[in-house]
């Protein structure tokens, strides 16, 4: 544990229950984010978004389009970074409808939708900031004391992913200050590029390299 995890180390702590994993795919080297429709599970990797069918593990779709970091779904639209910009993606056709800066001008990471904004995290910067997604506007900022890849909201629950080394986690942490509430273990060696809820007992979490998809069980809380 680095010095800069000092406030943590009385933080709840568990090991990630992997329960399944996905991939590699073919023709697709990197997973970057990760975003879920009530359905299916959308990967970002670099050079096209697929979409795979998460009972059966098998690949439904793919929308050729630029896949640099974090994806999103709002509901209708998906959304994702590309390279500098947000692009707004109809997932029926594959077109760009729209797009945003992107806050970290390259160095973002992590994407999700939550209560009308994007939510995009920093990866170097160590931040997440919640954005207009008609504008890109930062809204508000949220720091983090390790470097966030993956974001993701659940139940007003705010996630966010570290990569930093071999020994990284899943974190909840106070939407409103930062601290972190709650963190799980991943194995040594497993990096998470991209997160998200699937809005039960599951995350999603890209595997970067590996060209894998990993679920994680989501602990149980207090309120569930």
């Amino acid at each position: 544990m680095s010095s800069n995890d000092d406030t943590t180390r009385h933080v709840p702590t568990r090991a990630a229950e992997i329960v399944r994993e996905y991939g590699p795919f073919d023709g697709a080297e990197r997973i970057h984010g990760v975003t879920h429709d009530g359905q299916r599970v959308w990967a970002a990797t670099e050079a096209n978004v697929l979409a795979f069918d998460p009972d059966s593990g098998q690949v439904v779709r793919r929308l050729d389009c630029a896949a640099h970091a974090g994806t999103a779904f709002d509901g209708t639209h998906l959304y994702q970074i590309a390279e500098t910009r947000i692009d707004k993606i109809d997932p029926a056709t594959g077109a760009v409808v729209a797009s945003i800066p992107a806050p970290g001008n390259g160095g973002d990471s992590g994407l999700t939708w939550a209560e009308g904004s994007l939510w995009v995290g920093q990866y170097r910067d160590r931040k997440i900031h919640q954005i207009d997604p008609a504008t890109g506007a930062i809204v508000r900022t949220i720091e983090s004391n390790r470097f966030v890849t993956g974001v993701t909201w659940v139940d007003g629950e705010l996630w966010h992913a570290t990569w930093d080394g071999d020994d990284n986690e899943l974190r909840r942490i106070d939407p409103d200050n930062g601290a972190v509430l709650e963190r799980l273990e991943l194995p040594h060696g497993i990096g998470v590029s991209g997160l998200e809820s699937d809005g039960a007992d599951l995350f999603y979490c890209g595997g970067g390299s590996s060209g894998k998809v990993r679920a994680v069980r989501r602990p149980k809380s207090a309120t569930r």
